[in-house]
Order: structure tokens, then C-alpha cells, then sequence
């Protein structure tokens, strides 16, 4: 149960969520006007007809025919762990509030603090080529080492791709599902729906129990697109399910982006039509995070430099500490050692760090340069050299 819901308040939510044919946004409409579930099923008749409800749903909501419906949701998400995330929730998206038809609650299993994160959608087909599935990873595991949470589909193909991806570097991810969240689909996405749930974050506005009927996955496609900043499609086709996550993001003023694709590839259609059409064309993570707002950019900065453990008022430029000095941990130590090896006028190159840190490797150099490049606190030059940025 949330902790924010006795539970009598979830029931009347969940009383609401299955009533026979209240839609989203009349759902909606009637939290706007009665504030909460319990009033709405305490209204009269004619006080929900002054609200625009027809007569026969009138009647149907002050029947209470819903709520031995909400007693069995109830049973559902206590024996799965799910709880309800209701709009009147602080911990609701406030992105996905913005859209036009906001899910009036949403069933969720895993780190609720996810959706009041940044993210970036990243979906394509379910038949990626090899080079979709080598671009999705790439992509997504640099985008949440960016600091950004990577929502997708849970579908086979590239939606499952990036999810991985996101969980192998470290990073957030959240799976939006076209059926309830105690249902799989699809099924061999076993072991990783139970890595996201454990991880990351697991959503619906789908019922427990729902099967995975195929009308349900463009509904899906409205809360991946809505809770994210932008989305960026991998491949697909002209009219695929992410060529209709694409439209819904620009229909709610999000970003859309692209990887460009092989002329010649039928999953290269939609995305190098969305780039005809305006979308950015996209070869790397920074691409992405260059088209997003100022705020949001620094809020990215912000949670680099943290997981860094550098202090904002350090002045690196005056006290390039050695590795052996610094007690930070593995990490930053070897974050400040890279920083002592950099100017800001001469530019040096990847091999040169390399070797001047024989006691590290390679990947962790690079990891760490990484790191730092999307803190801001170094620029990367062609030819895989680095300088170091002049803090004020």
C-alpha cells in the first residue's frame, strides 16, 4: 500500500480505476472537480450529471458495483509488493502530469524516487538488425551514465536492449508495461523484468491482471513518451509502435530524436523519415543531452559531480592533488588524479593518461573520463585528446 493512502483511501482509488467504462480522462476530470475518490462516490446522482457524467455512468459510479472489483486489486498488490501511485501524489511524475490524458493512477513495483528523475525514452522494433541492437545499447548505457533514467517498453528488441543496457552500466530504468504489472510479456523477459523491479521501476495504469491484449501497447506508448524528456527511436518501421511513441512525443512538446539507419533496411524507414521531418539525428549520448534545457542540464552536472564526490567550491585548477593524497575512494581519487594530469591550454592525449596511470586500467580511465566530461569539469577534443574546463 502507499504510504501516502490509508487503505481505505487506495480502495476508492482502485474503486474508480474499475468502474465499467469511466475513461482516463473523466476519471481525471472528476478528481479535478471533487478532489478525491471518496467524494466522487459520495455525490449524488444529479451532482455527478452537473459534472458532465452521463446518466448511466451516474448511476454506475453511486452503485458502488466497482469496489468488490477494488477488494481483489487490493489482495493483488499486496501479494505482488505493488503499490498505487495516485496523480494526487507528490510522488507522481511531474512531467507525466502535463500530458493531455495523464493516467489517474499508476500500479508500480520498485524505486518510486525513479519518477521524479530526468529520463529519456529510447524504444525501436521488436526485430532490431544487428547494428539496432549495437546502437540501442550503446546509446542507452551512455545516457545512464549520463545520469538520465532510461524508460522504455519492456517489448522484445531494442525496448529490451536499452533496459539492459541501463542496468549493466550502472545506471536507472523503468519499464512501462502494456499489461498489469504482475503480468509478464513478454515471456522471456522473465529474469529481467525481476532485475528492473528489484533495480529499477516497474509501471502500468492497467489493472493487475491484465493480459497483454494488443490495444493496450499504444495507451502504454503515451506514459513512455510522457515521463520522459524526449524519446529516441533506434529502428522501426514508418507506421511501427515507435513511430506512434514519436508522434505522441511531439503532440506533448517532447524532443524526439533518431539514429540514422542503412537506406536500404525497411527498420531504417522510421527514423531517417522522423530525421526528414526534423527530428535531431543522433551518433552519441551528448547529441541528446545538448537539446535539453538549461535546468535540466545542470541537474544532470549536479548528480555527475556528486557521484565524483568533488566539492562545488574545490578548486581544481589551483590544487591538482595527487592520487595518493586524496581518500575519497577508488573512484574519485582516480577522477582528481586525471584532473592533475590536465590543463586547460594543452590538450592531452587518451594513450598519454593511459600511461600515466599504470596503476589503473584502461576501462576505468576511460569510465572516468567519461564521467567527467558529462560533469563538465573536462572537454573532449578530436583524435581522443582532453582538456581540462577553467573553473570560475
Amino acid at each position: 500500500m502507499s504510504p501516502s493512502l490509508s487503505q481505505d483511501e487506495e480502495l476508492h482509488w482502485l474503486a474508480l480505476r474499475m468502474t465499467p467504462g469511466l475513461g482516463t480522462r473523466t476519471a481525471v476530470e472528476l478528481i479535478r472537480r471533487f478532489k478525491t475518490p471518496q467524494r466522487v462516490f459520495q455525490s449524488s446522482i444529479s451532482e455527478l450529471e452537473a459534472a458532465g457524467i452521463a446518466a448511466g455512468m451516474a448511476r454506475s459510479i453511486t452503485s458502488g458495483c466497482a469496489f468488490e472489483d477494488a477488494v481483489t486489486q487490493q489482495q493483488k498488490m499486496s501479494a505482488s509488493g505493488t503499490e498505487l501511485v495516485p496523480l494526487t501524489d507528490p510522488r507522481y511524475s511531474a512531467h507525466l502530469k502535463e500530458i493531455y490524458d495523464p493516467p489517474p493512477m499508476l500500479f508500480a513495483r520498485g524505486r518510486m524516487e525513479l519518477l521524479g528523475r530526468l529520463a529519456v525514452a529510447v524504444v525501436g522494433t521488436r526485430r532490431p538488425s544487428p547494428y539496432g541492437i549495437t546502437a540501442a545499447t550503446r546509446l542507452a548505457g551512455d545516457l545512464a551514465n549520463a545520469g538520465l533514467v532510461i524508460v522504455s517498453g519492456m517489448a522484445r528488441g531494442i525496448d529490451s536492449a536499452a533496459h539492459k543496457a541501463a542496468l549493466e552500466s550502472g545506471g536507472d530504468t523503468i519499464a512501462v508495461f502494456g499489461c498489469g504489472v504482475d503480468e509478464l510479456y513478454p515471456a522471456e523477459n522473465r529474469k529481467l523484468s525481476e532485475q528492473i523491479a528489484e533495480r529499477g521501476l516497474v509501471l502500468s495504469d492497467f489493472p493487475m491482471g491484465t493480459p497483454p491484449y494488443p490495444q493496450n501497447f499504444p495507451m502504454r506508448n503515451r506514459i513512455v513518451s510522457g515521463l520522459s524528456l524526449g524519446v529516441l527511436v533506434v529502428e522501426g518501421g514508418q507506421y511501427s509502435g515507435s513511430a506512434i511513441t514519436a508522434k505522441l512525443a511531439a503532440d506533448q512538446s517532447r524532443e524526439v530524436f533518431a539514429i540514422p539507419g542503412n537506406i536500404t533496411s525497411k527498420t531504417s524507414w522510421g527514423p531517417n523519415l522522423l530525421i526528414k521531418q526534423g527530428a535531431k539525428l543522433v551518433q552519441e549520448w551528448n547529441d541528446v543531452v545538448v537539446e535539453l534545457k538549461a535546468e535540466d542540464r545542470l541537474l544532470l552536472v549536479q548528480r555527475c559531480r556528486k557521484r565524483l564526490n568533488l566539492k562545488e567550491n574545490e578548486d581544481l585548477e589551483s590544487k591538482p592533488l595527487p592520487q595518493s593524497s586524496l581518500d575519497f575512494g577508488p573512484m574519485t581519487g582516480l577522477a582528481k588524479a586525471i584532473l592533475g594530469g590536465l590543463t586547460t591550454d594543452a590538450p592531452v592525449g587518451l594513450d598519454g593518461l593511459i600511461e600515466s596511470l599504470p596503476g589503473n586500467s584502461p576501462s576505468e580511465i576511460i569510465a572516468t573520463l567519461f564521467e567527467l566530461e558529462i560533469s563538465g569539469l573536462i572537454r573532449q577534443l578530436p583524435g581522443k585528446s582532453f582538456l581540462r574546463v577553467w573553473l570560475e
